[in-house]
């Protein structure tokens, strides 16, 4: 049974991206959301293997439905998904207990690399 992905991201063109990248290596991309408050409501109904947050989104960041995501499950598995200069957002999440993080602009391997670690970890 393939892994079970949902990917939160406000912008379309970036969860396209991340879909694409994940399909072509075999994974299933469950569902997408453009905002934190998606995030969380797709995790519940959806219980995916991994999810994959980008930090800035609207009604709700990604840090927030982190932690909404690990209230529902503490054993979620979380990549956060940033951009430059985020290194502070970054390290709350790692401390929280998200399994890596994906800085943007990312290379496919890199997102391949951290579904990989999540996996196994």
């Amino acid at each position: 049974m393939p892994i079970r992905i949902l990917i939160a991201d406000d912008l379309s063109f970036m969860r396209m991206v991340q879909k694409e990248i994940l399909l072509e290596k075999g994974y299933e991309v469950v569902a997408e959301a453009s905002d934190g408050l998606e995030a969380v409501e797709r995790f519940q109904r959806y219980r995916p293997d991994i999810v994959i947050l980008d930090i800035t989104m609207p009604h709700m960041n990604g840090l927030e439905a982190m932690h909404k995501i690990f209230e529902i499950d503490k054993s979620a598995k979380i990549i956060i998904c940033s951009a430059l200069g985020q290194q502070q957002l970054i390290v709350e999440a790692i401390k929280a207990g998200v399994r890596d993080f994906i800085v943007k602009p990312f290379k496919p391997e890199r997102v391949i690399s951290a579904i990989e670690k999540a996996i196994k970890s």
